[in-house]
């Protein structure tokens, strides 16, 4: 079981990143990480990580509906750069939610660097020149990883975080991509399930032991628990 693996690069070409993305890693501020376990109110909650395989995808019903809700919209997509204006979204976004966030854009991807060593994308959702909702996810060779999502509180109706998902699953596959990194999900804990919503066909989990990605939909549920229990006990 990996309780927290940092690295510290300084550089990561698209072809690293897809190499740690791969092998279960995940960028923080502009470091890179890999974990089994996060720490929610003093438990130790098992995680595992999840992406999306391209190929596999095909939007359901409920996405399209998604995509329907929010057809008036305009859409921007663009290197990542942190305005002021992004700014004062993410902040009315942490201050709407009951769950910690970093104080800024700026903390949550670059913390206390000068430059950033990820290729960023910054996607923008304006209703009549609003900023209402952006999006920012790392570009490698044949994947990106989704980073952060932020929305107006005013706009929660609309599903713009799931939204936002949907668009970077759209980029990538005009990129040519075949994976879409979302993150981790828990077996204890359902706040990450929403990470399911694209297609739990495409989905595929990590087992770290055997350094394979296994399909969703292959393995029971129950005993995906059970890879960091083998893990335990083959270092005893």
């Amino acid at each position: 079981m990996v309780y927290y693996d940092v690295h510290y690069p300084e550089s990561l070409t698209a072809q690293q990143l897809d190499d740690y993305l791969a092998d279960g890693w995940y960028r923080m501020q502009q470091m890179i990480f890999t974990t089994d376990v996060i720490v929610k109110e003093d438990r130790l909650l098992p995680v595992f990580w999840l992406r999306l395989s391209l190929e596999k995808y095909s939007p359901a019903k409920k996405s399209n509906k998604i995509i329907a809700l929010n057809k008036e919209y305009t859409i921007e997509c663009n290197a990542a750069v942190i305005t002021e204006e992004l700014e004062e979204l993410y902040h009315l976004y942490r201050s709407s939610v009951n769950f910690e966030l970093s104080v800024s854009i700026q903390d949550s991807l670059i913390g206390e660097a000068t430059t950033s060593i990820y290729n960023t994308y910054c996607l923008m959702i304006r209703d009549k020149g609003k900023l209402i909702a952006a999006g920012f996810f790392d570009e490698g060779h044949n994947s990106i990883a989704g980073i952060l999502n932020i929305y107006h509180p005013d706009y929660a109706s609309q599903s713009l975080g799931k939204y936002l998902m949907l668009l970077k699953i759209e980029y990538a596959l005009q990129q040519q991509k075949q994976y879409y990194y979302t993150g981790y999900l828990s077996t204890a804990d359902t706040k990450f399930d929403y990470k399911l919503f694209v297609s739990k066909e495409a989905t595929e989990i990590y087992n770290r032991k055997l350094r394979q990605w296994v399909p969703w939909l292959s393995i029971p549920k129950e005993k995906i628990v059970d890879w960091l229990v083998q893990d335990d006990e083959a270092g005893e």
